[in-house]
């Protein structure tokens, strides 16, 4: 099977994204950085190459990996049963060599369940059923490929950091955010929490930007029906009817 031309520039895109971000470097209290771009890049070409077919009428943007998502498979929100039972994606994982003992990478065999993931991506299951009816029109991406890590194991998000250093975050993030906005020409960019709103309006002030609820468990709101908030607030921005 050919591979769709707007497939083709999203792997090329990401390829410059997985370099540039890998050159990055940043201080305490980040301990370890996590780059699946790299040591999953198998499975994320595939994810590209099987659903960046485009254009798509809407994208969804996430923030950064997650622990037991994309860190482990590649996948934006990768959560393990999502990526392999419902995408059906498999794919080599070479796992980095530095690694925090909190958070290894095990891809497929990783026991734990990333709650964002499995929200996001259950929501779009039961709603569409098949992923190739969600894809037609949707695509899901995060602005940021790296995971960051204390000393001690907490996920440290790229919203903590200080100007000098999101700003060497942002060079970076932002020329592949507009990257694919010009590929898959999308009618709306859905940020999946402030950040990756707050970012879309940066970068792409001429698009319709909406927001959703994030769907981390740390989200207090998130805890209460979060599949049934977030269809309100689709359906009210007009995303969904």
């Amino acid at each position: 099977m050919s591979t769709p031309a707007t497939a083709k520039q999203l792997i090329e895109a990401a390829q410059q994204l997985r370099d540039n971000a890998g050159r990055l470097r940043f201080g305490p209290p980040v301990a370890h950085i996590y780059n699946p771009l790299e040591y999953a890049w198998e499975l994320h070409e595939q994810y590209l190459r099987r659903f960046g077919g485009g254009p798509k009428r809407v994208v969804f943007l996430g923030m950064n990996p997650g622990p037991f998502g994309m860190v482990q498979t590649g996948v934006p929100f990768g959560e393990i049963r999502a990526v392999r039972e419902w995408m059906k994606l498999d794919g080599k994982i070479i796992p980095p060599e530095k690694q925090h003992p909190k958070t290894r990478v095990l891809g497929f065999e990783c026991a734990r369940s990333e709650v964002s993931g499995r929200r996001l991506w259950g929501l779009f299951e039961e709603k569409f059923g098949a992923p190739e009816r969600f894809f037609k029109e949707h695509f899901v991406a995060n602005y940021c490929p790296l995971a960051f890590l204390e000393e001690g194991g907490a996920n440290y998000a790229p919203e903590r950091f200080n100007k000098v250093a999101l700003e060497r975050l942002y060079r970076v993030c932002d020329v592949h955010l507009k990257q694919i906005l010009q590929v898959l020409d999308p009618q709306w960019v859905i940020g999946v929490g402030a950040f990756a709103a707050g970012r879309a309006r940066a970068v792409a002030p001429e698009r319709k930007i909406g927001q959703i609820l994030h769907p981390s468990p740390a989200c207090p709101a998130s805890n209460r029906d979060w599949p049934g908030t977030v269809t309100g607030q689709l359906r009210a921005l007009g995303v969904w009817k």
